[in-house]
């Protein structure tokens, strides 16, 4: 008698998985010095010594261009905020087209809409999950202002070439490297090839502040433009005699001193804990490599993945099981795991009804960019049919839950003919 979870036999995962805890008592010392000092801000908004805020920030903006080989880094208060401030220091302007990836956070694709500017959504690869260099090639138009390239799940896009494409066509490349810290390509990292890369140091990543980004480039005039957008930067212009004063009208994008402080021990442990990140991916995939109707994630020739997120993908001889009959079944053994990843950002709301700021439908009246379904079959099909992902970022996963997670992949597996036949399939 079969005894999958799903048709009432007992789940293999009795107990939650450990979580995933990167803070520890030094960045506790770190946090109780600053409140201590009664600096919890050094930022003012106004052209002085304290404009790019105060001494832990400094520290901490100085200790990350150290370890990513980066001229300069300017710290933010999210990924979010750094894609704004990015998409305002290339100066995008209203009607102008910013290509982006369908399976992202919705943040990515959103950013360019404060500027009135108009997601371009390009298919992605089916082994990489990043951007389609070659479709992207195809949608550049006279109107593109920039791409944006997400690192997914910790794998880089295809940056060089798309860095390339970029400078011969006098567009930018951004990098939401959000989930990609460390990850590199030919031993550059990633979030530094682009002409600004965003990293988060949301409290769910690799390293975190609580909330927190951090902005990376190597352009002098984009890193002015970074700082301002940042702060208020309006207040700026006429000491510095800045004479382009696009998009120069700032925000509050600040980091706290605790925030920094924070993350300066984080930076500390990055190896160590993307190093963990990669051993237990390493794990599952081999483990699980073979296994028949599973393909587990691979590696671009000559890249580094830090596995923010381990994603498989399900190919079934039953042709009547869905994936989401195959999560729903490792689910009920327990597994956290999730169908697809997001469904194409161009199918929510925001862009099936065209209405992001006021009732007119501008900055979308501006253009006559299609957002309906079939735009990108490929992430489409990931997101429907083939795609199932772990978010390892969120768990410790010792030996023994490892081990655990593998035997749940294992009972479901190779026990689809009984979901195939089952009426849990329907």
């Amino acid at each position: 008698m079969n005894n999958l979870a799903i048709l009432g036999g007992k789940p293999l995962l009795k107990h939650p998985l450990t979580q995933y805890k990167s803070i520890g008592e030094e960045e506790l010392k770190a946090a109780n010095s600053v409140l201590e000092s009664g600096n919890l801000s050094g930022f003012i908004g106004a052209w002085c010594d304290s404009f790019d805020g105060g001494p832990k920030v400094k520290e901490f903006e100085s200790a990350w261009q150290d370890k990513f080989k980066t001229k300069y880094a300017i710290s933010v208060n999210s990924n979010t905020s750094g894609l704004i401030a990015a998409l305002g220091a290339i100066k995008t302007s209203p009607g102008d087209e910013i290509i982006v990836p369908p399976m992202t956070m919705s943040a990515t694709v959103i950013s360019p809409l404060f500027y009135g500017a108009i997601p371009v959504f390009v298919d992605l690869e089916d082994d990489y999950f990043c951007l389609d260099y070659k479709k992207v090639e195809l949608a550049i138009t006279s109107k593109t202002k920039a791409i944006i390239a997400v690192n997914l799940f910790g794998h880089p896009a295809d940056l060089s070439k798309l860095r390339k494409l970029a400078d011969s066509r006098g567009i930018y490349l951004i990098e939401d490297a959000a989930q990609s810290p460390l990850a590199t390509e030919n031993r550059v990292f990633s979030g530094t090839i682009g002409h600004i890369g965003v990293y988060s140091l949301n409290y769910h990543k690799h390293i975190h502040t609580g909330e927190g980004g951090m902005c990376c480039t190597n352009d002098e005039d984009l890193a002015l433009r970074l700082r301002a957008i940042r702060n208020h930067g309006e207040n700026i212009c006429d000491p510095l005699q800045i004479n382009d004063i696009t998009n120069l009208i700032g925000f509050n994008f600040r980091m706290t001193e605790i925030s920094a402080a924070i993350g300066l021990e984080q930076l500390k442990k990055l190896d160590y804990l993307v190093k963990e990140r990669e051993i237990i991916a390493t794990n599952l995939s081999h483990s699980l490599k073979g296994m028949n109707n599973l393909i587990t994630p691979i590696t671009r020739k000559e890249c580094r993945h830090v596995y923010y997120i381990w994603g498989a993908k399900f190919y079934c001889e039953y042709e009547n099981i869905k994936n989401s009959t195959i999560m729903k079944a490792l689910s009920c053994e327990g597994l956290p795991i999730v169908k697809g990843y997001v469904k194409p950002l161009y199918l929510l709301p925001v862009f099936q009804k065209k209405v992001a700021i006021g009732n007119n439908g501008w900055p979308f009246n501006l253009s006559n960019q299609s957002y309906k379904k079939g735009t990108c079959p490929v992430a489409e099909n990931l997101f429907e049919n083939t795609l199932l992902t772990f978010n390892i970022c969120c768990y410790a996963l010792n030996q023994s839950e490892q081990k655990e997670v593998i035997n749940i992949f294992d009972k479901v597996f190779t026990n689809l003919k009984y979901l195939a036949d089952s009426k849990s399939n329907n």
